[in-house]
């Protein structure tokens, strides 16, 4: 062979064993970049499970959700229309925090809604647990006893019951025995108690509508009965659009609903003459100033009771130590924590603690 071929062949060779050595090295170095890729994925997952919990996962619901012993699933409850607000803005938090615990508003059939129609469905075992505006009355927890449990209430609020007129009405208030007397047929004019020759109308939900008229009659009427010059009215917002309307009207309702309203007003009550209360934060503002600014509750005085007409919301419970009585419990607790008082006073009532 002569010394130009055997250049060649050398030359030939050292080229192949050159690129067999780099493709050698770039096989083993893509190999191990893929066996590698996945193990350091997974130690990133893996870390990120240990800092960021997975959303609706039961760790998170747990850590979230500071009730004890609150059970799993759906539980219907209802009553009282006066708690309305608290099942928009109050209720409606719950579940974000607590979502295994799951409540459904469940409207009665053939009655209407209210504190004692919701007593009567959570005897009949129709609900879970009930809301009421009134206490539990005795002839209430003799049914239950006689379905093997008894009823428990628990207050979570404190409401007061306002009373509207018209707003150009000129009285300082009225005292309690007055407000009796109005609603009895016993007063029928507005000038027997201060004001100017005028008719007074009254107006007043049915005793079958719930339980601010079952209070009112209890506490205020001291069980006399409504007189022959009542006007019944189905609905709050039906009776308000009447007295706006009507100078010499009168009505009665949940402070959170008659207070804040533009088109009438509220009046101081007292219990003796010439000590009057009103149920709104002074300095009162006139509904002109309505609705760039609105009358609020007076909480103080019904927190304190020096407004007459007060009263408690109470949670409805059945003494049976089953689901339903950890449900009712459950609810109430939760009612009674600082986020769900602070969430109460912003639907409109006086936190109780």
């Amino acid at each position: 062979m002569s010394q130009k071929n055997e250049t060649v062949t050398l030359l030939l060779a050292i080229i192949i064993t050159t690129g067999l050595i780099f493709g050698g090295l770039w096989f083993f170095m893509e190999r191990w970049a893929q066996l590698n890729k996945p193990i350091a994925n997974q130690s990133v997952n893996n870390n990120s499970r240990d800092v960021i919990p997975v959303p609706n996962s039961t760790e998170t619901n747990n850590r979230k959700c500071d009730l004890p012993n609150l059970p799993q699933g759906t539980f219907n409850y209802g009553g009282s229309t006066t708690w309305a607000p608290i099942r928009k803005d109050v209720d409606s938090v719950l579940p974000s925090l607590c979502p295994q615990f799951s409540l459904r508003y469940t409207q009665p059939i053939n009655q209407k809604p209210g504190s004692g129609t919701g007593i009567k469905m959570l005897i009949a075992n129709q609900l879970a647990f009930s809301q009421s505006s009134r206490s539990v009355k005795a002839e209430e927890n003799t049914e239950a006893q006689q379905k093997g449990f008894s009823l428990k209430e628990i207050p979570v609020a404190i409401d007061g019951i306002a009373i509207a007129v018209n707003q150009n009405l000129n009285i300082p208030g009225l005292t309690v025995a007055q407000l009796k007397d109005i609603y009895t047929g016993k007063i029928t004019n507005w000038q027997q108690v201060g004001g100017k020759n005028l008719p007074i109308t009254v107006y007043s939900r049915s005793k079958e509508a719930g339980g601010t008229v079952e209070f009112f009659v209890e506490n205020v009427l001291n069980k006399d009965d409504f007189g022959v010059n009542i006007n019944y009215i189905g609905t709050t917002t039906e009776a308000l659009r009447k007295l706006a309307a009507t100078p010499g009207g009168i009505y009665y309702g949940s402070a959170p609903e008659i207070v804040p309203q533009c088109t009438i007003k509220s009046l101081p009550i007292a219990r003796t003459s010439n000590q009057f209360v009103a149920p709104y934060q002074e300095p009162f503002v006139s509904p002109s100033e309505c609705p760039n600014k609105r009358n609020q509750l007076n909480s103080q005085a019904f927190r304190s009771g020096e407004y007459p007409i007060t009263r408690n919301l109470f949670v409805i419970v059945k003494q049976n130590n089953q689901t339903d009585q950890q449900a009712g419990e459950g609810y109430a607790n939760w009612l009674l924590t600082s986020q769900g008082q602070e969430l109460i006073e912003k639907a409109g009532f006086v936190r109780i603690k």
